[in-house]
């Protein structure tokens, strides 16, 4: 996303642009699609669920906000992006800090919050990192998408989607059957369990109970109907289909320059 006063050249390097400073032009990409192979390209598992129909309480949501809704998605996004790559720097051994050398918050309260709590999770349960930020595809279903972590716990693989938000919709239920699915075609490795390590929870403290992940303010929320919940994703696919007939990426360029 380009907004005011974004670095174009730092903002160049995520998936969905292209900068070319000596064609003095901005390429984005305005379709959320993953390319798998020559020609070949399949639309990402979130792509797929945001065609599955929205319930009352998004609806009530949509009329309470009114045109803050962009703003207050734009915002909820650049917080899970925060958390999910210092979860991923956690991961690989890196030490996270608040404040910069000058002390500057170099994040939120409510996401540096976000932060402790995934570490928390990590630091008490101790789970075995098998992959995190793992680009996974189906060539049977058609989709693809990154998987967030794939850990052993209590001699089990999961695979746990981190969730930011205040709610959890169902429509991560069929996101993480998806991914398991993937996974299982790609590497041949069987997901038991899935997850999501949801980070603001309204759990109050940790639980002594065998198969009970949680925290003060964090939970691991078990999913466990895996192929019941991708029989759903493959329902919504078909509505995916019926306004995607074909799927490749739609290229939209600009000049970075304008003049009369």
């Amino acid at each position: 996303m380009i907004y005011k006063g974004a670095n174009v050249l730092n903002e160049h390097k995520k998936k969905n642009l292209m900068f070319d400073g000596e064609l003095e032009q901005i390429t984005f990409l305005d379709k959320r699609v993953y390319k798998v192979g020559e020609g070949v390209y399949y639309p990402s598992v979130t792509t797929v669920l945001q065609y599955m129909p929205k319930n009352k309480f998004f609806d009530n949501w949509l009329k309470d906000v009114g045109h803050n809704a962009d703003l207050i998605m734009r915002k909820a996004a650049q917080e899970g992006t925060a958390v999910h790559e210092a979860v991923e720097e956690l991961i690989a051994g890196k030490e996270i800090t608040w404040m910069d050398d000058y002390g500057n918050a170099k994040y939120s309260l409510k996401v540096w919050q976000m932060i402790l709590k995934a570490a928390e999770f990590f630091q008490v349960h101790k789970p075995e990192i098998i992959a995190a930020e793992e680009f996974t595809f189906s060539h049977k279903g058609k989709y693809a998408g990154t998987a967030d972590l794939i850990v052993k716990m209590d001699d089990e693989i999961w695979l746990l989607d981190v969730k930011t938000s205040n709610n959890l919709h169902r429509a991560y239920d069929m996101q993480l059957s998806a991914y398991a699915k993937a996974w299982e075609e790609m590497f041949g490795q069987k997901i038991e369990r899935t997850g999501i390590l949801w980070l603001k929870s309204t759990k109050r403290s940790a639980s002594n109970k065998k198969g009970v992940y949680q925290g003060k303010g964090w939970e691991i929320k078990v999913v466990d109907k895996i192929e019941e919940n991708y029989d759903l994703f493959q329902t919504i696919y078909k509505l995916y289909e019926l306004e995607n007939p074909t799927t490749k990426p739609l290229y939209n360029q600009y000049p970075t320059k304008v003049k009369l």
